[in-house]
């Protein structure tokens, strides 16, 4: 609970100083908590806790775990079929 919460107090203090580094660059973490907090907007109390630590703990896919999952779920289809879902599939 208390690392939750030294989280959550962070990453209000991240969000509060980017209004003054606007011009310097997020790094990737500062840019993860942006992106679940945005998310968590809509959420409170014991949801957004439980929601914000699932998410900044959470490993973006790579392209090759992607081309795993799309290849298994491709199984069965073949030809312009299996290319289209395939395309889709790996653009999102």
């Amino acid at each position: 609970m208390k690392h939750l919460m030294t989280v959550l107090a962070l990453s209000v203090a991240c969000l509060s100083t980017t209004a003054y580094a606007a011009d310097a660059p997020m790094g990737k973490q500062q840019s993860k908590m942006a992106e679940c907090n945005k998310d968590a907007a809509d959420k409170k109390g014991d949801e957004r806790k439980t929601f914000m630590k699932t998410c900044l703990s959470a490993k973006k896919m790579t392209q090759q775990d992607k081309m795993k999952t799309c290849n298994a779920d491709a199984k069965g289809k073949k030809g312009d079929e299996r290319k289209a879902f395939m395309k889709e599939c790996l653009s999102k």
